[in-house]
């Protein structure tokens, strides 16, 4: 079940993003907390502050969102195949598109 979005509002900063760096690397492939339980979730999320790799909100374990609750990360953003330019703050709750991209909305962080 796709949990609502609130309206997703669109921007192109937040005071989060103003602040980031560079894209970390990668901690894994997969959604690891899902892995464990047998499942592979496609729909993955990059963690902007240190790497974790979690599930969307619409897989069973959320745990891109799990994250952020534990960790205090903020931002996150797409890895999905084909790489969909934006990005989500949790703290904001706004979708931020990448400068010279056009929006390609997916319903959830």
């Amino acid at each position: 079940m796709v949990k609502p979005d609130g309206g997703c509002p669109e921007s192109h900063e937040c005071p989060h993003a103003a602040g980031a760096g560079p894209a970390p690397a990668p901690r894994s492939q997969v959604c690891l907390e899902c892995h464990i339980h047998g499942r592979e979730e496609t729909r993955l999320r990059l963690c902007l502050t240190c790497g974790h790799i979690g599930c969307s909100d619409s897989a069973p374990g959320a745990h891109a969102t799990t994250h952020y609750a534990s960790s205090g990360h903020p931002l996150a953003r797409s890895m999905e195949p084909g790489g969909e330019p934006w990005a989500w703050c949790y703290v904001d709750e706004v979708f931020l598109v990448l400068r010279g991209s056009a929006r390609r909305h997916s319903s959830t962080a």
